[in-house]
């Protein structure tokens, strides 16, 4: 298993730089000059050499380049272009609002797709697997801006002044709001490692409302990231329901299932505790391949409910050639994908003894 571990960490190191390269790369690729973005109409041929030449644009792409990887070495993802602050501490900002939609989705699929995925499975050739196997196909039709904008249009309007209205957009009502947790816990400094942690913490509305006791900001948050779970969450719910009928459906057929039931067990006890287990090792990859496509998702979601996460920044930041924003926002979804997957990988380990024994 220890063997395993380690060969799992070291092989992250090359995806790693080679993320590095291609990240920044592909951003220089985009088509456009960052000056004429930036000024607009006011650009000359004089502000933009002044333009270029404040933020080392002008060097050529090695130096960049050089720069760049050097800045990540010392734990800087370079300054913003269009807002001149440090691109880490929009990050801090901005992902926590990106985690909480993109776990709140997959925990939307994963909930409601399992368990339609064993009835499907377990009702095999009736209406109720025909209806549940429709539905998995037409959620994984449905694209999410199409999709969000229907959830919008339903609940906040069809049903405005009910109680089944839920809120269309932004984290929390006006004049609901929480202080910094370092301010709640009477923390003087919070700088360095410790400040950034708590700064992440503080703008992941959820965790904090529950840490200081503020259930009604809490309830609040909730009601905001349902229909935007909802949206992101439906596609990977599909394909979640989908794979875990087919799983079952092949392990059932398999010898040690029937002789389970020769035993006597109950249907129940063969599917939940033989059957589920194996089942479950392709479905955990999935679930993770799943997590890297919200995060990528939560861009289109986060544009039609108005959510202040990273997606929506990014967007408005790769339309402004903002090259640290885009290569730092990108870098880190990048790096959460990986670790993601380093996670999958080592509880593929633990369902399966085959893995870590080989």
């Amino acid at each position: 298993m220890g063997r395993f571990l380690l060969g799992r960490f070291v092989s992250i190191i090359p995806v790693l730089i080679g993320i590095v390269f291609v990240t920044f790369a592909l951003v220089r690729a985009i088509p456009g000059d960052p000056c004429r973005a930036m000024l607009g109409e006011r650009a000359t041929e004089e502000s933009c050499n002044r333009f270029k030449e404040r933020f080392n644009l002008n060097d050529n792409v090695v130096v960049q380049f050089t720069s760049y990887a050097g800045n990540l070495v010392t734990g800087s993802l370079g300054d913003s272009i269009k807002f001149g602050r440090p691109v880490g501490d929009i990050l801090l900002e901005r992902l926590p609002m990106t985690l909480e939609l993109t776990i709140g989705a997959l925990f939307f699929a994963i909930l409601f797709g399992v368990p339609l995925g064993i009835i499907s499975a377990y009702r095999h050739k009736t209406p109720l697997d025909a209806a549940t196997m429709m539905g998995a196909n037409l959620g994984v039709s449905m694209p999410i801006f199409w999709l969000g904008l229907l959830l919008a249009g339903f609940f906040g309007v069809v049903l405005r002044d009910t109680p089944f209205q839920l809120p269309t957009s932004g984290r929390l009502t006006a004049g609901l709001s929480l202080p910094p947790l370092a301010e709640t816990w009477g923390l003087q400094t919070w700088d360095g490692v410790h400040g950034a942690i708590l700064l992440f913490l503080s703008n992941m509305t959820t965790f904090h409302s529950l840490v200081v006791g503020r259930l009604d900001v809490f309830v609040d948050a909730i009601k905001h990231l349902i229909l935007p779970c909802i949206a992101l969450g439906t596609i990977p719910l599909a394909i979640i329901a989908r794979l875990t009928r087919s799983n079952l459906l092949d392990v059932m057929g398999l010898d040690y299932i029937r002789t389970a039931r020769s035993k006597g067990l109950g249907e129940r006890l063969v599917l939940f505790r033989h059957a589920m287990r194996n089942a479950l090792l392709p479905l955990v990859t999935v679930v993770g391949l799943q997590f890297g496509g919200l995060l990528g998702g939560a861009v289109l979601t986060e544009s039609v409910f108005g959510m202040p996460g990273v997606g929506k920044f990014l967007v408005e930041s790769i339309f402004a050639r903002d090259y640290p924003v885009v290569q730092g926002f990108t870098l880190i979804i990048a790096v959460i994908f990986v670790v993601v997957n380093l996670i999958v990988d080592i509880s593929y380990a633990y369902l399966d003894p085959r893995v870590r024994l080989g």
